[in-house]
């Protein structure tokens, strides 16, 4: 058995760690070892609570309902290059599908097809992309071999790698922590998981920073009000303090939140509210209408919403995403406390630092060489061939070192593979340009304090395809048709997990941690069968 310590090992601060309860820190968090199976971790704290198992679970009791909630995903179909030659949607770098699909895998190996959006999925992992060059807030990467389920098919990869920033260096946070205590976060993977999570961010504040915490339940509580970030015992005793009871006013504490972030607003500064909940917002403003239109007019005013979902039995996946997608945020799921630190310290640059807002994708397909597409994942992210130009059009945001993957299959003119297409009575014939070209990448952008958007071309073509598929591409595909299977993809054709293993097991993963363990999950399902 593997023991994650949670020894105190805080950094220097005059508020160290080392005083805090519980001596609780994210750089005590380490993984257990995986052999094939999910490894099996304890951890516990001084200061209580006792865990088992690498994720906090929560046994389901037969006579409490699972109210989770997720909005039907209906997978997209090849298109005809004839009849739509532009393909276009947002970026989306959010990953709490892979998060809550791994907590279901581990705990029941049934996972819930609507539960699994592939995007989200790869989106989760690193890939060796370039890094930017110059001022450009993200490289654009490509690669393009053949689609291991689909003979008929080659598999596009577009990778965008956002440039990192020094944290030490970084621009000052104005944070206001809005914490669900309502009586359904009284449980092991909910409030005393949040609270680790939060107290593991706490590590990286400075004085510059401003803190505020509000909770929420039967009423909205500022436990915490502009605190500066340095002063880490009294952000932490208000955190470790929270208790959980009463029913859910949600919406009320939305709006005393973002009083509070107005109010200690940072100039030039990284100001969002970061909501932690189960998923109900039950109580307050009714109407999602009208908290959709205040999120998005506090998004205008400079301040972004993030979303950290928690526990099992009452996520309601579908709101938490449409709020963070509304907030100019990000949603992650926090299944443990090793996913509390890649997301709060590992990642934190990207979780709380936009350098690149409203980042959209348009591929254009070239007829002369591609007769079909198909887009795998994004399907809620989709827009309007128009909506590319439109600098009024929201779209998704990158945050710092944050990378954004897309998969396309491609059928090229001489493919067998099946595309539906329409005949055109008033429309000519296409002219083709002369280019040997097979498609362009466009990609369009607004720096975070402007509201113009710039815009970046890559052109590709028959160079760019390699018959040994790259290491990115290969990584990514396995785990697009891993997703493919749990959502029982009609477009899955040659996919099986024995597939999916060959090709991982021409990579080497070990020294990635997350990759690791999901080659644990594929074999996991594969005996699950």
């Amino acid at each position: 058995m593997i023991i994650l310590g949670l020894a105190g090992c805080g950094k220097s601060k005059s508020d160290s760690h080392e005083n805090v309860r519980g001596n609780y820190t994210a750089q005590s968090v380490t993984k257990g070892e995986v052999d094939g199976s999910i490894s099996n971790a304890s951890y516990d704290m001084d200061a209580g609570l006792e865990m088992t198992g690498l994720y906090v679970e929560e046994e389901l009791l037969p006579e409490q309902f699972n109210a989770e909630e997720y909005n039907a995903i209906t997978e997209n179909n090849f298109k005809s290059v004839k009849n739509y030659p532009m393909s276009t949607f947002s970026v989306d770098v959010d990953t709490a599908s892979y998060s809550n699909v791994r907590r279901m895998i581990t705990s029941t190996g049934e996972v819930v097809p609507d539960a699994v959006r592939i995007e989200e999925m790869i989106n989760y992992f690193k890939y060796d992309y370039e890094k930017p060059t110059g001022d450009l807030p993200f490289s654009v990467n490509t690669e393009l071999s053949d689609c291991p389920w689909n003979k008929d098919a080659k598999l596009l990869l577009i990778g965008l790698q956002a440039r990192d920033i020094d944290l030490d260096d970084r621009p000052s946070s104005n944070l206001v922590f809005l914490l669900d205590v309502s009586g359904s976060m009284n449980s092991p993977n909910k409030l005393p998981l949040m609270q680790k999570a939060f107290i593991m961010l706490t590590e990286n504040l400075n004085e510059n920073d401003r803190i505020s915490i509000v909770t929420y339940a039967g009423d909205e509580r500022v436990v915490l009000q502009g605190a500066r970030g340095d002063e880490t015992m009294k952000i932490v005793s208000a955190l470790e303090d929270l208790m959980a009871g009463g029913s859910t006013a949600g919406a009320a504490g939305i709006q005393r939140a973002y009083d509070l972030a107005e109010e200690y607003f940072i100039e030039g500064g990284n100001n969002r509210v970061i909501l932690a909940t189960d998923g109900d917002l039950n109580v307050g403003i009714t109407s999602e209408g009208e908290l959709t239109r205040l999120i998005e007019n506090k998004r205008k005013n400079g301040v972004y919403l993030s979303v950290l979902g928690f526990g099992t039995g009452n996520i309601k996946d579908n709101k938490m995403e449409a709020l963070a997608d509304n907030g100019n945020g990000n949603y992650s799921y926090i299944d443990s406390v090793l996913e509390a630190k890649k997301v709060l310290v590992d990642e934190m640059g990207g979780t709380l630092f936009t350098v690149a807002k409203d980042v959209k994708l348009q591929v254009e397909f070239n007829p002369a060489y591609i007769k079909g597409y198909r887009l795998i994942g994004y399907e809620n992210r989709l827009l309007n061939t128009e909506d590319f130009d439109d600098d009024t059009k929201d779209a998704g945001e990158i945050g710092a070192g944050h990378r954004v993957t897309a998969l396309y299959e491609i059928a090229l003119l001489t493919s067998e593979q099946e595309i539906p297409e329409s005949d055109l009575k008033y429309q000519s014939e296409q002219r083709l340009i002369d280019s040997n070209e097979w498609l362009t990448i466009n990609i369009r952008y607004k720096e975070p304090d402007q509201d113009r958007s710039q815009l970046l071309s890559v052109p590709v073509d028959e160079s760019n395809y390699s018959s040994v598929m790259p290491e990115n591409l290969s990584f990514a595909s396995s785990v697009a048709a891993f997703g493919m299977i749990l959502r029982d993809s009609k477009w899955k054709k040659d996919t099986s997990y024995d597939m999916i293993l060959g090709i991982l097991d021409n990579l080497e993963l070990s020294a990635d941690e997350y990759k690791d363990e999901f080659v644990s999950l594929v074999k996991k399902m594969k005996r699950v069968g």
